[in-house]
């Protein structure tokens, strides 16, 4: 096997899409000759052409316009957005148009489209760089919303939403493109969509998270079991359509849930797996559903960064309130 990064796996995912699909097409804001901002698309021009790897102009709108109308012609489009503070531009299509073309056409067009882009803080960004507004596309019904938080994880699951028959909107934790690594083979194996992982099993209390933000919970359960406490780890990976059968099963194993994610607390996706499990889950429950996330404030800029980006402290102290509820 071979040791990757997150960032390295996007590549490798990439490349064997292109290999094995002529219909795949990449492009979006210096991917081609650069290799993107974070060289998640490095040398990828040289092996396949400036045909299947193109650089385009800054509009956003335009490569997700762009994205609908290729999918509907029988191609798979992966376009790049360079932050996910300026994807905003392109939610017009994915909304309006991308989301909606199976339904439109009564099944006759699907749009299997892949809207990639680096999101989250933590790398002393300037503003606009650093935005968590994943809740915006899972709200929308047609789109699905995946969130790798591993290199393995990031290869399988690119992988499976490029073969996906609907559109996909995959976000990349910059964060740890290359602050994490891990052994798997280039094998072109898929990873489930639509479901959750469990990360580490445990008996006492759910620890529920995606994203970058899986590493500061792992850590949490560490430091929980350290004092006997074994925290159930979930990863949900896929935040639409969200699979609560492995979050309520989880519950009714532990009776306690804490919902962990770097988005502002308020109306985001850790609120409606609050609020199923209050729905579906509420007789197995011992304490009320705790939730830590970023606060209800623009991401600072750098100093204050790491005041405002959720720690393992706050996590293991969610978790003891939970746990000590009577």
């Amino acid at each position: 096997m071979t040791e990757h990064t997150l960032v390295g796996a996007v590549n490798l995912s990439l490349a064997k899409a292109l290999e094995e699909d002529e219909t795949v097409i990449l492009f979006g804001e210096d991917i081609g000759v650069d290799g993107g901002v974070f060289r998640a698309t490095d040398g990828l021009v040289d092996r396949f052409g400036k045909d299947r790897v193109l650089d385009t102009p800054l509009a956003e709108g335009v490569l997700a316009g762009m994205s609908v109308g290729l999918a509907a012609e029988g191609f798979r489009p992966v376009p790049e957005i360079q932050f996910m503070g300026f994807i905003y531009p392109a939610l017009e299509q994915m909304i309006s148009h991308a989301s909606r073309l199976r339904n439109r056409t009564r099944g006759r067009l699907t749009c299997p489209m892949v809207l990639r882009a680096p999101y989250g803080g933590g790398i002393h960004a300037p503003e606009h760089h650093s935005e968590s507004t994943e809740a915006m596309f899972a709200h929308i019904p047609g789109l699905r919303v995946v969130i790798p938080s591993s290199p393995r994880r990031a290869y399988g699951l690119l992988l499976s939403a490029i073969r996906d028959p609907d559109p996909v909107v995959f976000l990349e934790p910059k964060r740890i493109y290359r602050a994490v690594r891990e052994d798997f083979e280039d094998d072109g194996e898929g990873m489930p969509l639509d479901s959750c992982f469990i990360q580490r099993e445990g008996t006492d209390i759910t620890l529920v998270s995606w994203g970058a933000m899986m590493h500061e919970t792992l850590a949490a359960a560490d430091q929980l079991a350290e004092h006997g406490t074994r925290a159930e780890v979930i990863d949900v990976a896929t935040l639409r359509p969200l699979d609560m059968d492995t979050i309520l099963a989880s519950v009714e194993k532990t009776g306690r849930c804490v919902i962990v994610h770097e988005a502002v607390r308020s109306n985001g996706v850790g609120a409606e797996i609050a609020a199923r499990i209050g729905e579906d889950g509420l007789l197995s429950l011992l304490a009320p559903v705790g939730r830590v996330g970023g606060y209800d404030t623009i991401m600072p800029l750098a100093r204050l960064e790491g005041r405002y980006m959720p720690s393992t402290e706050r996590v293991v102290s969610a978790a003891r309130r939970a746990l000590e509820f009577e």
